[in-house]
């Protein structure tokens, strides 16, 4: 399950607010075309992530919430705020395995991916290898490690350069790539590390454009069948 926008640093638009919450909000934030976390009055804060945590209760109750997954803003970077933030959200969540994210380079470079590595394994939370272009300032380095043995997490967001900031409505604008079996095939070997690490990997395709996810998802399967990894 995908954490809630407002949580994750990203703008979101009051309206996506219960009605009560948005009455709730201070006039100066009622005139906003968005809000940001940091923004925020603290006892909403915290009203939205009981009501954020209550509405996963049914999933987790029946035994089908693996992990929530946060994406961070691009513009949540790795200084004290952003490690402050991340922390937050972790420890807001209690006993609930998260999934960590990041879309800012100063994760994951090569200066900093030690550190990163190991504040998430402090924290306890499964560490999100993302497949996506590598020359933007949102993007970050594959970095084929884990942080919890209880979960390895990939996510293909496909690798179209000139898509990958473009503004619009749909998702599928920006995720719009098929990947090859040779791309998909160069892919396997890592998985097959990842699985000998973790209990449990997962391989989420994000691109979205038609039925590329889902046929990219049988290619993999396939690949990783006979490679004997299923």
């Amino acid at each position: 399950m995908k954490a809630f926008r407002l949580f994750t640093g990203h703008q979101t638009q009051p309206k996506v607010l219960h009605t009560d919450l948005r009455e709730a909000l201070p006039a100066a934030l009622k005139e906003k075309k968005h809000l940001y976390y940091k923004d925020m009055p603290a006892p909403i804060v915290d009203e939205l992530w009981r009501r954020f945590k209550e509405s996963l209760r049914p999933l987790a109750s029946a035994g089908k919430l693996g992990a929530v997954h946060f994406q961070f803003a691009p513009w949540i970077i790795n200084n004290r705020d952003g490690q402050a933030h991340v922390q937050e959200c972790v420890e807001r969540m209690g006993e609930q395995l998260v999934a960590v994210e990041f879309r800012n380079k100063t994760w994951l470079d090569e200066v900093h991916r030690a550190q990163t590595l190991e504040f998430e394994r402090d924290l306890g939370v499964a560490h999100v290898i993302v497949d996506s272009p590598t020359e933007t300032s949102n993007s970050v380095d594959r970095v084929w490690d884990i942080t919890s043995t209880r979960l390895a997490l990939v996510r293909l967001h496909g690798r179209n350069q000139g898509t990958w900031n473009i503004k619009g409505d749909a998702a599928s604008d920006r995720f719009n790539y098929d990947y090859s079996a040779e791309e998909l095939a160069a892919l396997v070997p890592s998985i097959k590390h990842l699985a000998a690490r973790a209990d449990r990997v997962q391989v989420v395709f994000n691109n979205n454009n038609e039925d590329q996810g889902q046929r990219n998802a049988q290619m993999l399967i396939q690949l990783l069948s006979e490679e004997g990894a299923l």
